[in-house]
């Protein structure tokens, strides 16, 4: 397992020096609102991205992403947090509890469709084991999916507890690599590859300059557009065209982190606008495609206690009155995100011969600027 690993860390940096770039870095500017400094979910602070990507020979493309929400022991200090489900044709651990007591008590685990269960033993690992959770009992482990079998041996069970760990392990703050890496390794987007991809947005200061971020993993169809340009039709490639894109099923995981005081009510409903810059790209949430959200936030002095001392629990939540720009800024972040996750993809070969060619920039880039 150890040798393995060494491997697949290894694939991380080299497919970091790899030349196609987001789509801020070729001009495309995506919505009016300024990106955070690294325009990636860690720009909102504390909040951290590991990554473990797994290609063993010609069929394996697959892999783990965690996300925390902060470096501390996350089951004691559990953070405010809200599910949307766009579209339930899905398996994300961990959904109804999240929703009933408003909040997030475990890293957050991306991986592919028959994997949940792998992900899940190992966040409760990674739980259990940490200084002060001696006396846990449960663990709420959240863990979603795409599925990734186009690419990848689904059925060979390839992701095991290590790999997970590891990522939750590495997990940092800084640059988030995007594209064929973790989750996003074996996914296809619009008919083309998909990945992981990072986007954010910082408010100005007399709007509160909180920061909002965004982690996608990109597996799903429709009819790609990309900053209000119809780019799937006109490059011909678009769901139901042909009978190559006739299967439109696969899912996205989205993921909304903010250090803005929201409580779980309003983190609900910034779920459900990042859902709206899904609609943006073209994604038509088909039958089979499981979409979820998962938005939770990082203003400190709402943390939960596990194990509280008083009987209230004071809170500083936003108005509702003021919340709207934070709820435009979750839409641009996502529908960037998402883009991202297509420019920095490249080609993939895998499960039995299965090709997946990268978006075509030498093409796209003119229609944009067109």
């Amino acid at each position: 397992m150890k040798q393995l690993l060494v491997g697949v860390i290894l694939l991380i940096g080299v497919q970091a020096l790899g030349q196609r770039k987001t789509a801020r870095e070729y001009g495309v500017k995506i919505g009016v609102m300024k990106p955070g400094t690294l325009n990636a979910i860690t720009d909102v602070a504390g909040v951290k991205v590991g990554q473990v990507t797994i290609n063993v020979g010609d069929s394996v493309r697959t892999g783990v992403t965690a996300i925390l929400p902060h470096e501390g022991n996350i089951f004691q200090r559990k953070v405010p947090a809200a599910v949307f489900v766009g579209n339930g044709f899905g398996k994300l651990a961990g959904t109804t509890q999240v929703n009933e007591l408003g909040n997030l008590e475990t890293p957050i685990v991306l991986t592919n469709t028959l994997a949940v269960p792998v992900g899940m033993n190992a966040v409760i690992e990674h739980s259990l084991k940490q200084k002060g959770n001696e006396a846990a009992q449960s663990v709420n482990a959240v863990v979603g999916e795409t599925n990734d079998s186009w690419l990848n041996d689904i059925r060979g069970m390839h992701v095991k507890t290590e790999h997970v760990l590891t990522a939750i392990r590495q997990a940092r703050s800084g640059v988030v690599e995007q594209g064929n890496v973790g989750a996003g390794n074996g996914t296809v987007c619009f008919g083309w590859k998909g990945g992981i991809g990072t986007s954010s947005r910082k408010l100005p200061a007399d709007l509160g300059g909180y920061t909002v971020g965004v982690l996608v993993q990109t597996n799903f169809g429709g009819n790609l557009v990309i900053d209000g340009v119809q780019v799937g039709e006109a490059l011909q490639k678009f769901s139901f065209s042909n009978s190559l894109l006739n299967n439109v099923d696969g899912s996205c995981m989205i993921i909304v982190a903010t250090d803005a005081p929201l409580d779980a009510r309003n983190l609900q409903r910034l779920a459900k606008r990042a859902f709206m810059g899904l609609a943006k790209t073209g994604g038509i949430a088909s039958n089979g495609s499981g979409d979820y959200v998962i938005a939770f936030s990082t203003f400190e002095s709402n943390f939960i206690s596990h194990d509280p001392t008083d009987r209230i629990q004071p809170l500083q939540v936003l108005h509702n009155d003021v919340v709207s720009p934070l709820f435009m800024a979750a839409i641009e972040a996502t529908e960037e995100a998402i883009i991202n996750s297509l420019f920095k993809a490249t080609t993939s070969k895998g499960y039995k011969g299965h090709e997946v060619k990268e978006l075509p920039l030498n093409d796209v880039l003119p229609l944009l600027k067109k």
